[in-house]
């Protein structure tokens, strides 16, 4: 899977948390940048992105990436 297809999953589970077929998401976009992301969508989201991906995330690692960016770089190291 590319980083483009990763960071368009990433988007559609956003979405799908959310319920907002809106969203659209680059690298830079941060929780602040979309509306209701909050700390309760967050956990949710990661949530389902360990389904979605078939990863686990650590503890630290759920509030560790500032941006999406971030978090899809860690979605791919973890899928190494």
């Amino acid at each position: 899977m590319s980083r483009a297809e990763t960071l368009s999953k990433v988007q559609t589970l956003l979405r799908d948390t959310l319920d907002d077929d809106s969203i659209v998401l680059t690298d830079a976009t941060t929780a602040n940048d979309v509306a209701e992301w909050d700390s309760t969508n967050h956990v949710r989201l990661m949530i389902a992105i360990e389904a979605a991906f078939g990863i686990r995330f650590e503890t630290d690692e759920i509030t560790a990436p500032k941006s999406v960016g971030e978090l899809v770089t860690l979605i791919e190291s973890k899928r190494k």
